[in-house]
């Protein structure tokens, strides 16, 4: 929409937030060298994490995380090329892949070209008696597709183990024209959804919203959630959820 107009598709409600493109707001943060970030979602909003979109130009970075701070990251290339400094190994990372880093990783991220980052940050819970994950990179097209439920035109694919070590989970989520969820979803677990590819119907809440690629979901605990893919061409999204944990008493 005409920003000049007073107008929006972004919403924001107690228990969700759809964040479209043209709401959105750079700022800079003393993290992150030679690039602005779009702060998505974040505690101030409710949510348990911090999801943001970074826009670098080449050579600029993101620093690590401090491991006096407990958190971890998780980084999905959106478009161009980055680095990340595994040890003694560079890492580079295109279009479609991904890495998870533990709390304390000390290697930092640096752009080779203007590249655009979705990222995830959340302090670890750690579980006695299992140890913390380590490093983890990986490709999304190198990771089986599963039918969600058994229907071919909804196909999961899982970005990190299911095992206890890991205390949120990232998938894809791949829609075929007219496929849709099926059921409306009510559940403890919040959400982080980026639109990667497509169009489709939204519900959130009471309401339905029309939503393509770029929009920005947030889904606290409880919110109910429903989708179906529109247009002519796969719908797909990343999505974060926090899992593998008993909630907090």
């Amino acid at each position: 929409m005409d920003g000049k107009s007073g107008q929006t598709r972004s919403v924001v409600r107690r228990e969700y937030l759809l964040h479209t493109p043209d709401a959105w707001v750079r700022t800079p943060l003393a993290e992150v060298s030679r690039g602005v970030v779009i702060i998505h979602c974040a505690p101030q909003l409710g949510a348990g994490f911090l999801q943001y979109t970074a826009e670098l130009e080449a050579f600029g970075g993101l620093a690590p995380c401090a491991a006096t701070d407990g958190v971890q990251r998780f980084l999905w290339v959106l478009a161009g090329e980055v680095e990340v400094e595994d040890g003694d190994t560079v890492r580079r990372l295109g279009v479609g892949q991904y890495c998870y880093l533990p709390v304390g990783f000390p290697g930092g991220v640096m752009a080779i070209s203007t590249a655009t980052l979705s990222v995830i940050e959340k302090k670890y819970r750690p579980l006695a008696g299992v140890a913390a994950p380590s490093s983890l990179f990986g490709v999304e097209a190198d990771v089986p597709a599963v039918p969600l439920g058994g229907d071919p035109d909804l196909l999961v694919r899982s970005l990190l183990p299911p095992d206890f070590n890991f205390d949120f989970a990232v998938n894809t989520m791949t829609y075929a024209p007219g496929a849709s969820l099926s059921q409306v979803e009510i559940h403890v677990m919040e959400h982080g959804l980026v639109m990667l590819e497509g169009e489709g119907t939204y519900r959130l809440g009471d309401e339905g919203y029309g939503v393509e690629t770029g929009d920005f979901i947030w889904m606290a605990p409880y919110c109910p959630q429903w989708f179906v893919a529109e247009g002519t061409v796969p719908a797909k999204y990343l999505i974060y959820k926090d899992w593998n944990r008993r909630p907090r008493l």
